[in-house]
């Protein structure tokens, strides 16, 4: 459960766009991401600002079931982008998306691809931004830019992510994966400057907790670099330890939702 208000998010999503244009003003725009291979910066924005289109339509028509993500990933016509149009249709798009939500409400219902399917929309408001961060802190290291995050805005992150993890494509057996469950597997994340998570592997489903305990597997680091490193991210201060292979599976297994190209 988010512990931010839904009007904090839609604020979040038109600040961090901001930020983003700040680190990215005067950057070459067909500079490779390296954290998103085969995309430049431009088609990076252009991802950001097709995600913030794609959820804007999503919350405005509360749509019953998926609509077409075309602006999304589908970036090959975008190779070559103008900084002078980019940067103001992103903050644009990020400001129609914070004025839908708003205009909707927290508790109005609409389609996602979470296991409830449709659900309020805060869920949008939320994934949106930390969907906004993580890309700005791609393109803040792509332009040799430093990337900074409030403290309570990355643990809120993290926990998005931990709850990803306890859904059944995270976990269920299929072709091809690796078993994730099984006795004496679990996982402690440990915020330096912020706190402690424990993920649980022993059950039917992943179980994670605010809270530390003797564990398989660690990783340790700033809070910020932590929730970087989750995404798979450089996060150089992040230290592991145990049975970092599992860690390793856990983390591929519980970022099933970015196997889209440049996720």
């Amino acid at each position: 459960m988010t512990s931010l208000t839904f009007g904090r998010y839609c604020n979040e999503i038109v600040n961090q766009t901001e930020r983003l244009t700040t680190h990215v003003r005067g950057t070459d725009m067909t500079a490779p991401v390296l954290s998103c291979p085969g995309w430049n910066l431009g088609q990076l924005l252009r991802h950001v600002g097709g995600d913030h289109r794609w959820a804007e339509e999503i919350v405005r028509t509360r749509a019953a079931g998926p609509i077409p993500d075309d602006l999304v990933n589908d970036l090959s016509a975008y190779a070559h982008e103008d900084e002078a149009f980019l940067i103001p249709w992103l903050i644009e798009g990020a400001a129609r998306l914070s004025a839908a939500l708003r205009a909707a409400g927290p508790d109005a219902q609409a389609w996602n691809p979470s296991e409830e399917r449709s659900a309020p929309v805060t869920f949008w408001a939320r994934r949106m931004t930390y969907e906004t961060v993580v890309h700005r802190a791609d393109a803040a290291r792509t332009a040799g830019a430093e990337f900074a995050l409030a403290a309570d805005l990355a643990v809120d992150a993290i926990e998005e992510w931990l709850e990803y993890s306890t859904f059944p494509e995270a976990f269920e057996p299929g072709p091809d994966l690796p078993d994730l469950l099984g006795p004496d597997r679990t996982l402690h994340f440990e915020a330096s400057d912020e706190g402690d998570w424990l993920v649980d592997l022993t059950g039917e489903r992943p179980v994670w907790r605010a809270g530390t305990s003797d564990a398989t597997a660690t990783a340790c680091g700033p809070v910020t670099d932590l929730l970087l490193f989750l995404y798979r991210r450089p996060a150089p201060t992040v230290v592991t330890e145990g049975d970092t292979a599992l860690l390793d599976l856990w983390r591929t297994r519980a970022g099933f939702w970015l196997e889209a190209p440049g996720a």
